[in-house]
């Protein structure tokens, strides 16, 4: 660790610079508070310890201006007796610990050995969160994707409800993080609740929590998705699939902001912004009803579409790039290369899955296939529902483009009248032998 020590006097400086560079730690020091404060810019210290009555400056000043500089440096301040109200303050402020003096050698190692495990604990937490925001990223340059984001960053600032409405797989959870990463909540929890994946009978509990003894098994008490997203957002995905009863009870925190735990009669007050999401026709499902009609206009304030892929092609490319990157790291492998040609011809298929099709396409590839230079035939055999080419996507010479359309069209047309060429002829308004020598030049038999 580089330690940083800011005292007016020599002997304490001297003394915890040669017990710190004991203990391994890289230690500078200044008396003066200004040159100190330059030190901490140049030397980038993880550990200040800064002395609270410095000569001619105050260390509660200093102090803040070493957070505003840099939020992460830990700073333990150094204490007189007569110091200890502005210790106290200094903690409040955002200090981490403060030393009493005299100083001791025991009480110099725990408190560094506290500011090292703390220091260690918020790298892991900040490489945790980076991790999380990579993979809840909005890939694309598309006009779609960048409607998309515009319409995120208006949603962010305020606590509206939010449906997100989308085929599976387009990407409706990524949405939903992006609007809590951008609220005034983003350092609250993001909790995400998906309806489809809980048993009916366990749906509130879940959702609302419960108390010992609510049912059979329930040995303790048990905080709910709603309660664990107090302060920040709830992400109820897939709630076309929720029932009644629970759309009943997530209407009620809506409009009230309370609830109360299965088994339990106390009535909780919660904050929590709820945004939904849904792959279903929600319209239809009021109608039969099957979805609260109350509920369905509380939620859809603010109502947002995932595109699907097969609308905005033009970022396959980008969406390809990035995953091949990801899986590089992720896997540990050498990363692949596509050829332009295969990107093509990726890019013609229509992704029924959409994104998350795509990204279980490019993860099949690095695990299955060895080479790092991939082709079209290397892939022909790896896709599942992508291999069917999305025809109005796919990009080939006009003359070529066209016989092909002719040749599905007159073979699906002769499917449908049992192979008879003569009903075929006649419906499709063309003479017998006009229509046999075609089926001839397509070599459609």
């Amino acid at each position: 660790m580089r330690v940083m020590i800011i005292d007016d006097e020599m002997n304490i400086c001297l003394s915890l610079k040669n017990i710190l560079e004991d203990e391994g730690h890289q230690v500078d020091y200044s008396l003066k508070a200004q040159k100190g404060l330059q030190k901490v810019k140049e030397f980038s210290p993880d550990i200040v310890l800064l002395d609270v009555r410095l000569d001619g400056a105050n260390g509660i000043d200093i102090l803040e201006k070493i957070l505003k500089y840099n939020r992460n440096i830990i700073v333990i301040m150094i204490s007189g007796h007569s110091g200890i109200k502005e210790a106290v303050k200094a903690i409040k402020l955002g200090a981490f610990d403060f030393l009493e003096k005299p100083l001791s050698l025991g009480k110099v190692k725990i408190a560094m050995n506290k500011a090292v495990e703390f220091n260690n604990i918020s790298k892991d937490y900040y490489r945790l969160k980076s991790s999380i925001d990579a993979q809840y990223q909005i890939i694309g340059e598309s006009k779609d994707i960048k409607d998309l984001l515009e319409l995120i960053n208006k949603v962010s600032i305020s606590d509206s409800k939010v449906l997100i409405r989308g085929e599976s797989g387009t990407g409706k959870e990524l949405v939903a993080y992006a609007i809590h990463h951008q609220s005034r909540r983003r350092d609250k929890p993001f909790v995400k609740f998906n309806s489809a994946a809980i048993p009916n009978e366990l749906v509130e509990s879940e959702l609302f929590g419960f108390e010992k003894g609510a049912f059979t098994g329930a040995v303790n008490r048990k905080d709910g998705k709603i309660e664990q997203a107090d302060g920040g957002s709830l992400f109820l995905d897939e709630i076309g699939d929720m029932n009644l009863n629970a759309q009943a009870k997530v209407l009620r925190v809506i409009q009230e902001g309370e609830f109360e735990r299965v088994g339990g009669t106390k009535t909780r007050k919660i904050d929590t912004r709820i945004i939904a999401a849904t792959h279903k026709n929600l319209e239809k499902l009021v109608e039969i009803g099957k979805f609260r009609e109350d509920l369905y206009y509380r939620l859809n304030v603010i109502p947002i579409i995932a595109s699907p892929l097969r609308s905005h092609p033009e970022d396959i490319p980008i969406l390809i790039n990035y995953f091949l990157n990801y899986f590089a790291q992720e896997l540990k492998l050498p990363r692949k290369i596509f050829n332009p040609e295969t990107i093509q011809e990726i890019q013609s298929w229509e992704f029924k899955g959409n994104v998350r099709e795509l990204k279980n396409f490019i993860e099949r590839v690095y695990i299955l296939i060895e080479q790092e230079q991939i082709g079209i035939p290397d892939i022909q055999n790896l896709s599942l529902n992508s291999k069917e080419t999305d025809f109005w996507n796919q990009t080939l010479f006009f003359k070529e483009k066209r016989r092909e359309f002719e040749k599905k069209y007159l073979q699906t047309q002769l499917r449908l009248y049992g192979g008879n060429i003569s009903k075929t002829a006649e419906v499709l308004g063309l003479q017998i032998s006009n229509l046999s020598r075609k089926l001839k030049e397509l070599n459609i038999k």
